[in-house]
């Protein structure tokens, strides 16, 4: 029999005034156990460790710091952070006369240092199993579990328009959607017929802003070249970023042999948001695309964008049973631009809910 069951035996036989001490254990008892139940999510509030990439593409480390090494006994009882603390330092080059933003190596993730032992932390809890908030200095903001290579459903489509954008093919040629594009792994319903045809570029909004996949699977298909090209060159795109623990199946997502990091899609999405298209479809709450040459109006599959107090410069979100709810975000916070990452929540609610507790607590971070 549990404390809380015996202390309630307890009340039913005895005088409250002889109950009371036994009352205030129960309630201590009740606290204690919805506590334990929240993730924690540890927040560094120092600078950690980075590391420069030189014009030549050489990461640089930085000097070890004097902070203490990061151990798991940094987290509370039950803790599930279990990702080292790294950092993301924003590359040093610029994309040369003539060509894609996102030839350029990524920006260069390296383990860090976390503050020192005596440093505040700060608790966050969220639904979502895998999570990291940086900001464009390369400080790691939040963290929890960002190191585990778990399915990303569609945050696959950031890849595949960079990938696309880096062929430098007309956006307003007419491409066509195949039986070849039609889901037959999980049968997910779809906006666009077989035969149905529209621009490169629409298509680009189909992906990116309603996360289309009959529209990203056209656009790998009429990749110069053919599916093996296209395939070829998200393997290219993977070494160039330096992802070593990002694999990519298919162009849409669906597959879950599509696999990254927290840590590794917060590089995606900031060598994403060197590509102006990318970063202005994504970002946009709403669009008109034609359709066989009949408008059709697009909502962002993100509801947080242009919602009031969100300032989104790019978003992508994601869903498969394997991947559970992700999103990818970049946003303004504090005068800062902050990349957010969620794999793996419970729902599209339970998403919300933690892009909203991660904002409200960048806000009271920037107020301190």
């Amino acid at each position: 029999m549990t404390i809380r069951h015996t202390v309630l035996s307890t009340l039913a036989h005895t005088n409250w005034r002889l109950a009371a001490p036994a009352l205030l254990l129960t309630c201590a008892c009740l606290i204690v156990e919805a506590a334990s139940d929240d993730p924690e999510v540890v927040v560094p509030t120092a600078t950690p460790y980075t590391a420069s990439i030189s014009p030549s593409g050489v990461v640089t480390p930085a000097p070890a710091a004097s902070a203490s090494p990061y151990t798991p006994d940094a987290v509370s009882p039950g803790g599930v952070v279990k990702a080292p603390i790294v950092a993301i330092a924003p590359p040093t080059t610029s994309p040369a006369p003539g060509t894609a933003p996102g030839n350029i190596p990524g920006n260069v993730i390296t383990p860090g240092v976390p503050a020192a032992a005596e440093a505040p932390l700060m608790k966050l809890p969220v639904n979502a199993r895998h999570m990291l908030v940086i900001d464009d200095s390369g400080r790691v903001l939040m963290a929890k579990d960002a190191d585990a290579v778990v399915p990303i459903a569609s945050l696959t489509k950031l890849m595949t328009a960079m990938v696309v954008l880096d062929a430098n093919q007309d956006m307003r040629e007419e491409i066509r959607i195949d039986d070849a594009d039609v889901d037959r792994l999980k049968h997910s319903k779809s906006r666009v017929r077989v035969g149905a045809t529209m621009s490169r570029e629409a298509a680009l909004e189909l992906a990116l802003i309603s996360s289309e996949n009959r529209a990203a699977s056209a656009l790998a298909r009429h990749y110069p070249g053919g599916m093996p090209a296209y395939e070829a060159a998200v393997t290219a795109k993977i070494r160039a970023l330096g992802l070593t623990h990002t694999a990519l199946a298919d162009p849409t997502g669906l597959s879950p042999g599509n696999t990254s990091t927290a840590i590794e899609m917060a590089r995606i999405a900031a060598a994403a948001a060197r590509y102006p298209a990318i970063a202005r479809i994504s970002s946009d709450k709403s669009s008109e695309v034609e359709i066989n040459g009949r408008p059709r109006e697009l909502r962002n599959t993100n509801h947080l964008v242009g919602a009031k107090g969100w300032d989104i410069r790019l978003s992508k979100t994601g869903y498969t049973e394997e991947a559970g709810r992700c999103l990818a975000m970049r946003m303004k916070s504090g005068g800062q631009t902050i990349t957010v990452i969620l794999l793996d929540a419970d729902g599209s609610a339970q998403r919300l809910r933690d892009a909203a507790a991660i904002r409200k607590s960048l806000a009271k971070m920037a107020a301190a």
